[in-house]
């Protein structure tokens, strides 16, 4: 299993902080974000190599973070210099796939957000299920909603639908950014692409998914820490402490 990780935003939101740094490398909790990440994944076993798709802009920051690590980890400059230049998230993926040639599953996740429970428990649903799958968490606050992932999912559990920042949610289970893709599925990406999926969220690609294949979602068992503003980065600083031990437990 391949570990892709999204980390070619320009995090403008956070300026002047992420003006020459990368969000995913900011510090929480004594460590990189990213690190959180990593670390955690790489506890579960199965991922035998991580691929950082990052721009021009902050890749030697990113390739000064992998040398500094003992886990395989390619870094890969996706030749943007701009946020009006970005190649979006989805066309990313097929990026790294292409110039690896990657053929195996693909656990895709975006940097630069935290979890207070371990990623072991998804990769395990995704063992069992034995399809693509993504998690999912309950949004109440439906202004929240109108400006994330929301999902419809059926009776099992199976992904029926998603739709990237509705105006009018259809439920309150929002999909963060963590996506399990089978080999098959991983396979379909440049089709999802030529067929008019919307390239710029990652979410996109799952939303297309899940018309063209079994998508199972898993309801998180913790919180999820998205850092997206000066206001919520310094709320995360203050309240992250790290992976909950029982929430470790299957």
């Amino acid at each position: 299993m391949k570990c892709l990780i999204l980390a070619a935003g320009y995090g403008t939101r956070l300026y002047p902080l992420t003006e020459n740094y990368p969000k995913p490398l900011l510090e929480v909790g004594g460590k990189a974000i990213l690190d959180w990440l990593v670390e955690d994944i790489d506890s579960a076993g199965p991922v035998d190599e991580y691929v950082v798709i990052t721009n021009h802009r902050f890749v030697r920051r990113f390739e000064a973070w992998a040398k500094a690590h003992v886990q395989p980890i390619a870094v890969l400059d996706d030749g943007t210099e701009s946020n009006e230049t970005r190649l979006g998230a989805v066309c990313d993926i097929q990026y790294a796939i292409d110039r690896l040639g990657i053929d195996d599953d693909l656990l895709v996740i975006a940097g630069d957000n935290l979890l207070d429970f371990s990623l072991t428990r998804f990769l395990e649903f995704a063992r069992e299920k034995g399809t693509s799958c993504t998690l999912r968490y309950r949004e109440p606050d439906n202004a929240r909603l109108t400006r994330s992932g929301v999902c419809e999912i059926d009776a099992g559990g199976r992904l029926i639908s998603l739709e990237e920042k509705p105006a009018r949610p259809k439920s309150e289970w929002c999909v963060p950014p963590f996506y399990y893709y089978t080999r098959a599925d991983a396979a379909k990406i440049r089709d999802a692409i030529a067929d008019g999926c919307g390239t710029d969220a990652p979410g996109s690609l799952a939303s297309w998914m899940c018309a063209h294949s079994v998508v199972n979602s898993m309801e998180m068992p913790g919180k999820r820490y998205d850092i997206g503003d000066p206001e919520s980065y310094e709320r995360v600083r203050r309240e992250y402490r790290g992976i909950v031990a029982d929430l470790k437990l299957f």
